[in-house]
């Protein structure tokens, strides 16, 4: 049975970079082979096997790309694609992504490194990849049309570059951006500085600011949505989706994270206060370092703080802006605040079947105790328990869960934290005490105000 060329690249997995494609230094050389990874939980370290020792990053529900030598040049191998991604149980999203997930895999690498970096391109249109804050020669800094032709469906295109600084980075397309970040293609880029115990951690966390607007029921993304998103994610996850930050009590934790949403994100962390070390345009000198307990990350920015773990306990992260911590939430919902629905609810239950149970007279917070039936691939807006009860969380919401005697690099979910007796909220029993009313204001005329024209500067 003859098989042409173009099917034996489609089904063998491994496709083969033609001269036009590549620079002269690697036109004929095979590309290695481009991993997958489905599994939405996040995937233990890859450690270094040669060169400098660096301290891996731990990618939330994520993973990092595996590398090959080939001489003096690190070779990995991304794959643009179409990808299913789990949001969180009971809801999945048909995105774009790469070597099988959206985000893409972490990419990892040390200062001075030689990468090359075959991406090939099985989109329904093309692409290409832009490498957010590295130094790269201008050929290779991926804007289609302006550095380079643009990736068609079945090229595979080479970018070589020397990592000329170490840092905090990412990589996206640069080609039909709206649609391609909308749909989800990014992938975070690590550099490790050469001296391995310069900026070291114990615990190197990394993850990114996307967002989505899926409509209740539907698995594709609206790609024309500029602000009202419904999905916030880390990572293309929401909670109760979103990895704990395992950490052993007396570690140095680094959390790193990129925005490619359409908004800023103000990321507050519970318990600690921090000070960010490091940005997309380098470390930050530790003079100009102050505490911090919440770090503002604008659109295309990247941030990284660091603590010491110090203090036990189970410690909430995520954005201070509070529709970001809800999941699908519909912007035409009314506000029902105060409002007697229970007339309502008798002629309503005459006539649908199974009855009717109106809401959010008294708040929100019966979503998150219920969880309500929704449509087929749809979450609640708050959903989530943990050890005293609903969570009434969405979105960008994760827990820092600092243990004691935790293995170096064990990254398994310890449970919920233990509290010591008496250091838990309670209900106060027996009898209230009395309540002081405010001071009223003394009976008699209402005190009036007269509004004078300012003098103008200068003038008496």
């Amino acid at each position: 049975m003859s098989i042409s060329r173009r099917t034996f690249l489609a089904t063998s997995g491994l496709a083969l970079a033609s001269v036009s494609q590549v620079s002269g230094r690697s036109a004929f050389a095979a590309v290695p082979e481009a991993p997958s990874q489905a599994s939405p939980l996040m995937q233990p370290p890859l450690f270094p096997k040669s060169g400098p020792d660096y301290q891996p990053v731990v990618t939330l529900n994520g993973w990092t790309l595996p590398w090959r030598m080939n001489g003096e040049w690190k070779e990995f191998h991304i794959v643009a694609e179409p990808v299913v991604r789990e949001m969180a149980p009971g809801m999945k999203a048909h995105l774009w992504g790469y070597n099988g997930q959206s985000p893409g895999p972490t990419i990892e690498a040390v200062e001075g490194d030689k990468v090359r970096i075959f991406v090939t391109n099985r989109l329904p249109e093309h692409t290409t990849i832009h490498w957010h804050g590295q130094l790269v020669p201008c050929g290779m800094d991926g804007v289609g049309g302006l550095t380079q032709p643009q990736i068609k469906p079945g090229q595979t295109f080479v970018y070589e570059f020397q990592l000329r600084k170490s840092g905090t980075f990412m990589y996206h397309p640069h080609a039909d951006e709206m649609v391609q970040m909308a749909m989800g293609m990014m992938g975070f880029f690590v550099v490790h500085p050469k001296d391995p115990k310069l900026h070291r951690v114990d615990r190197d966390f990394v993850f990114l600011l996307n967002a989505f607007d899926i409509e209740p029921g539907s698995y594709v993304p609206k790609i024309n949505t500029m602000l009202e998103f419904n999905l916030w994610c880390w990572n293309s996850r929401v909670f109760p989706g979103i990895d704990h930050l395992v950490v052993a009590k007396g570690d140095r934790v680094r959390i790193r994270f990129g925005n490619l949403t359409m908004t800023n994100h103000p990321i507050h962390m519970h318990g600690y206060d921090f000070e960010v070390t490091c940005t997309d345009g380098g470390w930050t000198r530790p003079e100009s370092r102050w505490p911090e307990v919440t770090v503002d990350c604008a659109v295309g920015q990247m941030r990284a703080f660091e603590f010491d773990a110090i203090y036990e306990g189970d410690w909430a992260i995520h954005c201070h802006k509070s529709h970001h911590t809800m999941n699908a939430m519909g912007h035409d919902v009314k506000t029902y605040i105060g409002v007697d629905q229970r007339d309502v609810r008798k002629k309503i239950s005459r006539l649908v079947s199974g009855g009717y149970m109106p809401m959010g007279s008294a708040g929100m917070a019966e979503m998150g105790e219920m969880e309500m039936a929704a449509p087929d691939n749809t979450l609640p807006m708050m959903t989530g328990f943990g050890q005293f009860g609903p969570v009434e969380m969405g979105g960008m919401f994760s827990v820092v869960k600092v243990r004691e005697g935790l293995a170096r690099h064990d990254y398994k979910d310890p449970g919920w934290y233990r509290h010591p007796e008496g250091t838990v909220a309670y209900e106060l029993r027996g009898e209230s005490p009395p309540v002081t009313e405010a001071p009223r204001p003394s009976s008699g005329k209402a005190m009036e105000f007269k509004a004078v024209k300012p003098k103008r500067h200068g003038t008496h």
